[in-house]
């Protein structure tokens, strides 16, 4: 693991942990069939999925959508490092391991700033030994501490993919994660690429009185968006066929059944 001084170990993290109120991690960890979550969180999960059942697939689809994603950088477009912002909890086809089962020299930094991943962070940092994975405690509106962090385990004159999934609906003000989303693409260099994938407004009902409701019950709010404005996250890049799409859309699998739409929209794009 990177050392970072301002870094907290587990146990003072863990200590930070509030379990009297749901968390978006914690919620987003139990829909994906994981363990790292509390009573608290699993009664916030059902009561959004009784509102609104897709939930889970729109979990797990986001969690195929970033394997695909992935798959591709690695295998077609060469792509061995990787910045991962807005980690999550550890649950399966975490970035490094899609990355490193393909090319087990890939390099993988993790961003989150929650005293529960940190918790967590070692079951990130498992690597093979020819590649490396690191953590680095940030927040997204600190994009010069991102950089400066990443760039102890990544070369980033080198070519790197950088992944916002499901971060980018914490930011209310869609100004400012715009402005973020270039300040990261613009220290990147040609030859890199940029994975985004939201919670998308204009396609489900029920998903978007689910999460309004959510957003109410004093829970950390997550915001859907418009497809269009997830889409010009992309602006001034050259956006991979098909463009922004649902996320089971995209690149389905060849064995996969026809996908129907979901409130969950990415995309992946060239940095020329």
């Amino acid at each position: 693991m990177t050392d970072h001084a301002t870094t907290p170990g587990p146990a003072a993290a863990h200590q930070s942990i509030d379990t009297s109120v749901p968390h978006s991690a914690r919620i987003w960890n139990y829909w994906l069939g994981g363990k790292d979550n509390y009573p608290v969180d699993e009664a916030a999960g059902d009561a959004y999925s009784a509102v609104f059942p897709g939930i889970v697939t729109v979990a797990r689809s986001s969690r195929a959508f970033l394997r695909r994603a992935i798959t591709h950088l690695v295998t077609d477009a060469g792509i061995r490092q990787f910045l991962d912002i807005g980690t999550g909890l550890p649950t399966v086809d975490n970035t490094h391991e899609v990355a490193q089962r393909l090319a087990p020299d890939a390099r993988i930094v993790y961003v989150d700033h929650d005293p529960m991943v940190l918790a967590h962070a070692r079951a990130l940092l498992t690597s093979t030994p020819e590649g490396a994975t690191a953590y680095v405690d940030a927040t997204l509106s600190d994009p010069d501490r991102i950089l400066a962090s990443a760039a102890e385990t990544l070369d980033l004159t080198r070519p790197t993919a950088l992944i916002l999934s499901n971060i980018l609906g914490h930011m209310p003000d869609y100004d400012q994660a715009r402005e973020i989303v270039g300040r990261l693409v613009d220290a990147l260099p040609s030859g890199s690429y940029l994975v985004i994938n939201d919670g998308s407004r204009g396609i489900d009902a029920a998903y978007e009185a689910a999460q309004d409701g959510y957003n109410a019950s004093g829970a950390v709010p997550y915001f859907l968006r418009p497809v269009d404005q997830i889409a010009a996250f992309f602006d001034g890049l050259e956006l991979l066929e098909p463009g922004v799409v649902s996320v089971p859309c995209w690149r389905p699998d060849a064995d996969a059944e026809a996908a129907e739409p979901i409130g969950e929209h990415g995309g992946l794009a060239f940095k020329r």
